[in-house]
């Protein structure tokens, strides 16, 4: 897949690709105007709609309601390090979810491509080229 990266003043960096435009923006402390979320937001908000989308497809697959489940993520801070050191996830359902899918849902999170890319990084290739 091909991503066009542009630049959209001050802080604001967009990529266009498949006919999207995501536009991201740094904080006011770090001189943008917090206009969009940043890139690392969006990399950790894709982490947690990845895993919702597998929690959901296999609720859709198996005909329970997805009413009253949501996902909540939590970025654990290494201060030292400056990065993240634990992403925890909760699936949260309602009362009335079968018990006997509980663990299976757990199962289906840790489906994310996002995530197992993490797992296994791809390799990184930056070059320059005029024109």
């Amino acid at each position: 897949m091909e991503m066009r990266i542009s630049f959209q003043g001050n802080k604001k960096v967009s990529a266009d690709f498949s006919g999207f435009n995501v536009l991201t923006d740094q904080p006011k402390d770090d001189g943008g105007d917090a206009s969009a979320p940043s890139p690392f937001q969006l990399f950790l908000a894709s982490l947690g709609t990845c895993a919702g989308y597998f929690v959901l497809s296999f609720c859709q697959k198996r005909g329970i309601p997805t009413e009253g489940i949501e996902l909540v993520q939590m970025a654990h801070w290494d201060d030292e390090k400056h990065l993240v050191s634990k992403v925890a996830l909760e699936i949260r359902v309602p009362n009335s979810f079968p018990e006997k899918y509980k663990n299976s849902l757990i199962s289906a999170a840790n489906l994310c491509t996002v995530k197992r890319h993490l797992q296994e990084p791809p390799q990184f290739e930056i070059v320059t080229r005029v024109g």
